[in-house]
């Protein structure tokens, strides 16, 4: 996921003495990034559940080295690398910057330990403060360059949060502890409200993320792009509902499954989605916060592709494009702006996704006659039918970051929205997530889109 590499005034003012908010933001990303591996042990960080997911303190190394490779080797007087072979042990795909150690081997670098890697977020996060005190007195350009650079390291370390704890509940999901995150305890959900289908009537629109602020380079150019008249259901399925495509043979029926998918089910011999456990007439997820029995008023996630649209076809209905999931939101926003409606608050749910709870569409004038889209935000990323390519005009940032996210627009699809592990500012409407179809283990849901004549 790459960054445009623009202005950034609104989100960070660049002239003196404006850096010190900079300087402030990177202090706090940086110590909540240390603040998720707390309730972990060394021996937590240091393994390697899949291919796909990393170690704690890999994550914690590799965002250090970030900051390093494409800020002080670049900006530091008489910079010297904290460690030298640091430089391919935590480099994660930039062909441009050298080797890298392989991915699926990361669990197997038992050194450097958990307390070097933490010396070295230490003595990065030193430098840096000290690098940008030193240019903060500096020209308004070289504040401006280092302004983009260190903003988009911040968004980088705030994806890789996102990827640790999702990394992390794989990892202990391994188990037969089935050892929780956090020892809170998880309450069950309102019921669920009634499902709403909201029409919009589509047309030329324009796609893509305007500013000012903060983008990734995958949400530009902004473009226009025809939209035919749809509707979009008001809240996440839930598990209750895929409980019911469970119970109906879904996982058993070939016609509801793309040919593809439907392999990966037989291979796998797969019959209700990640971290489900049955035992007898009862089924229990897995969470963050341990095993749980299955709340069915809480959304279905950690989902394929392959189940979304399996079930979506099951339902009568199909998943949203990303054209249309990205029109929908951007007009529900601007009715909350305008207070023609609002968003109610969702229920306490914490590194779990909550439940739409009754009510929660009520809001400024809203009801069963005019419902809100709920739970478009902070609680699953949304698989969409579209796959992952550039838009219209794309181009790739020279040098190692182009790398960030062109180079991955092949055999994925698009997710929208957010999960309940995404920071928050990166829930917006325009930004582009992205998987392949079988990925299971981020928080993934579903949305039900139809076509209307």
């Amino acid at each position: 996921m790459n960054a445009a590499l623009q202005p950034l005034a609104g989100v960070f003012p660049l002239a003196d003495p404006q850096m010190m908010p900079l300087a402030a933001s990177y202090l706090q990303v940086r110590r909540h990034t240390l603040a998720l591996a707390e309730p972990l042990s060394d021996e937590d960080c240091g393994a390697q559940s899949m291919t796909d997911a990393s170690p704690v303190k890999w994550h914690l190394a590799h965002t250090t080295w970030f900051f390093e490779t494409f800020i002080l080797e670049r900006h530091e007087p008489d910079f010297v690398p904290f460690h030298s072979a640091f430089r391919v042990l935590f480099n994660s795909y930039y062909n441009g910057i050298g080797e890298k150690h392989p991915r699926a081997q990361r669990g197997l670098l038992t050194r450097p330990s958990m307390a070097q890697v933490r010396a070295y977020r230490a003595n990065v996060d030193q430098r840096m403060q000290q690098l940008m005190a030193r240019i903060s007195s500096g020209a308004a350009t070289t504040q401006a360059q280092l302004a983009t650079l260190v903003t988009l390291g911040l968004q980088h370390e705030q994806q890789h949060q996102e990827l640790l704890l999702t990394d992390v509940k794989h990892l202990l999901a391994q188990s037969a502890l089935l050892p929780a995150y956090l020892e809170q305890p998880l309450a069950r959900a309102s019921a669920a409200a009634p499902v709403h289908w909201l029409r919009f009537e589509g047309g030329l629109t324009e796609i893509g993320f305007q500013g000012p602020g903060f983008c990734f380079d995958n949400e530009l150019p902004r473009h226009r792009q025809y939209v035919a008249p749809f509707e979009l259901a008001s809240q996440l399925v839930t598990n209750g509902e895929y409980l019911a495509f469970i119970a109906a043979g879904g996982y058993t029926q070939a016609a509801l499954w793309l040919a593809e998918g439907w392999d990966w089910v037989r291979q796998q011999q797969l019959s209700a989605p990640l971290y489900w456990r049955r035992e007898g007439q009862q089924y229990y997820e897995f969470t963050l916060y341990g095993e749980q029995p299955l709340d069915p008023a809480r959304p279905v996630c950690h989902l394929s592709l392959y189940e979304a649209d399996a079930y979506a076809r099951w339902a009568g209905a199909r998943l949203p494009t990303e054209a249309e999931w990205e029109l929908a939101a951007t007009l529900q926003a601007a009715l909350v702006q305008e207070g023609a409606a609002t968003t109610a608050p969702p229920e306490a749910g914490g590194l779990h996704p909550a439940g739409a709870g009754a009510g929660a569409c009520a809001g400024a004038g809203a009801s069963a006659d005019s419902p809100a889209l709920l739970q478009m935000f902070g609680h699953c990323w949304q698989w969409t039918s579209s796959s992952y390519a550039g838009y219209p005009g794309f181009q790739t940032a020279d040098g190692a970051l182009g790398e960030y996210n062109g180079k991955f627009m092949l055999n994925q699809y698009v997710l929208r929205g957010s999960s309940c592990a995404t920071p928050a500012g990166h829930a917006r409407a325009t930004y582009r997530n992205f998987f392949p179809a079988g990925a299971r283990w981020q928080f993934t849901g579903v949305r039900l889109a139809r076509q209307l004549a």
